[in-house]
């Protein structure tokens, strides 16, 4: 290997042997005719701050660091909306269940118009003088400011109009939400298309994953800590939440929001997108070529990972959604509970995610998200026979416990499902994370509203123990089965002998 000013050389050179194995005498070559072939020159591309072994064996410390607090600013503001935002709308503003649910919908479809937007947006060059910061860094940045610019106005009365009939209100309420909700998809999207840009390994892709997750979980316990506190130390502990909590609400959002535009700024300083000053590079990882939409949505497996990851989303977010309903309507428990309850359930999703890399590396991706959706599976029918004194005191912890366990091993295996799907593409990456959100969103707000307009009017106990068990655990049911029968690609359209050589403009490029 020679070294020259634009790059590297390497030389592939034709072996004298016309055995059509490797040297391990039992692989087959891809393409025996390179054998045929006299020497050749096969040029190709790098960042120059990195060298090869970097690029596929080293990534730093501080990178995995960087990368997860990156996402915590929406991940904080995602356990608000989804934990807390039908309580607030609902207990607080005096929403009727539809109207909440309504307000809700409002917002994933806002997100879920957002994502592919964005997605097919950042896959873009980055000629714009604005985005030679990093494509996907702009586009993060954009979303940052927002998520902050707006996030607030949704956790707090109306502004001069508390007096206004609800319609309006709603109004009011959906600018917010929509502009926080593209804000979130633009954050959400780049910092998910960052993943495979990184590292072309898939166990340091596992890796990223899980750390993401992982500081995911650590803003939801960040979260429901604030929540417990400020519940508690108001004198609310032993009360139900009502229209006196407004105040509240505000300063656990201020306080959990503060700690997140922190992380964003690090992650800001200490991420660096590679290959932004010189977008013509064709880099050794593949980033140079974009698959075709025609071509993408034709691969069957699309589809496949799409119902995965919708699934898994939905049992993650609707547990989420409901459990604080079920905990107030069902169990009938105090305004503490409301925050402690999701805390142990983040708690064991958090411990969870140290060891889904090794459970990834044992089982494989497959084996590994059925694992987590037996557990899913279990606490759902535990929840469904879960009643009295001894289930509402002790036993609801150890029912939290499982269901965070297993969003952690679903929520990381689909997201790793995803980045396989990409496989080296990683200029249709962000695109493809935007469909998979797309599905996650809408299907999210139309089974929201759907719940709640059934329960508009219909005050029955045990409804949200039911949506909890057969809808939640219908969800994850549904995923691994659908994990069961999807085959991993190499990559979206892609052969093995194209992975590896590819003709371009007279010279061949490894990818």
């Amino acid at each position: 290997m020679q070294m020259h000013n634009d790059g590297y050389e390497m030389v592939i050179s034709e072996s004298e042997s016309e055995d059509p194995y490797h040297v391990d005498g039992t692989t087959p070559l891809l393409n025996n005719s390179l054998n045929k072939q006299p020497k050749k020159r096969v040029k190709f591309k790098m960042d120059q701050t990195y060298d090869y072994s970097e690029v596929y064996q080293r990534l730093p410390i501080r990178t995995y660091v960087a990368y997860g607090m990156g996402h915590i600013l929406n991940d904080v503001c995602a356990s608000m909306w989804f934990t807390y935002l039908l309580v607030f709308l609902h207990l607080v503003l005096n929403f009727t269940d539809t109207q909440a649910g309504a307000l809700l919908l409002v917002g994933q479809v806002a997100d879920a118009l957002s994502t592919p937007f964005v997605g097919y947006f950042s896959d873009q060059g980055d000629n714009f003088w604005f985005c030679r910061y990093g494509k996907r860094k702009t586009w993060h940045l954009i979303g940052t400011f927002c998520v902050i610019l707006t996030f607030p106005f949704i956790f707090s009365p109306c502004v001069e109009c508390e007096a206004a009939a609800n319609w309006s209100k709603m109004i009011y309420y959906s600018m917010f939400i929509i502009i926080f909700q593209f804000g979130w998809a633009a954050v959400q999207i780049s910092h998910l298309s960052l993943i495979p840009e990184i590292s072309p390994n898939e166990h340091d892709r596992t890796q990223l994953t899980a750390v993401r997750y992982g500081f995911t979980v650590v803003a939801n316990v960040l979260v429901y800590v604030v929540t417990w506190a400020v519940l508690h130390l108001g004198g609310n502990d032993n009360n139900k939440i009502n229209f006196t909590d407004a105040g509240k609400f505000q300063d656990i959002v201020i306080n959990v929001m503060a700690f997140g535009a922190i992380c964003s700024l690090l992650f800001h300083i200490f991420v660096k997108e590679t290959n932004i000053n010189n977008p013509g590079l064709e880099d050794v990882r593949g980033t140079r070529l974009r698959t075709d939409f025609k071509e993408l949505f034709s691969d069957i497996q699309l589809y496949q990972v799409a119902l995965t990851y919708m699934c898994s989303r939905l049992f993650i977010n609707l547990t989420q959604v409901f459990i604080t309903l079920y905990l107030h309507e069902s169990l009938n428990m105090v305004a503490s509970s409301l925050a402690i309850v999701p805390l142990i359930m983040y708690l064991g999703s958090l411990i969870t995610s140290f060891s889904i890399g090794y459970i990834n590396k044992t089982l494989g991706r497959k084996l590994t998200y059925i694992f987590g959706a037996i557990i899913g599976l279990a606490a759902c029918l535990f929840i469904h026979w879960g009643q009295g004194d001894l289930y509402s005191q002790y036993l609801i912890y150890i029912v939290a416990t499982l269901l965070g366990s297993a969003s952690s091993i679903v929520l990381v295996s689909s997201l790793g499902i995803t980045t396989d799907l990409i496989g080296t593409r990683t200029n249709s990456g962000a695109f493809v994370y935007g469909i998979m959100s797309f599905v996650d969103k809408l299907a999210n707000g139309v089974v929201v509203i759907i719940i709640q307009g059934q329960h508009e009017g219909e005050p029955h106990l045990w409804y949200y123990r039911d949506i909890l068990t057969y809808v939640c655990g219908g969800a994850v049911l549904l995923g691994g089965l659908a994990v069961i029968f999807w085959r991993r690609p190499l990559h979206v359209g892609e052969t093995t002998q194209e992975l590896l050589f590819e003709e371009d403009e007279g010279h061949e490029t490894i990818n």
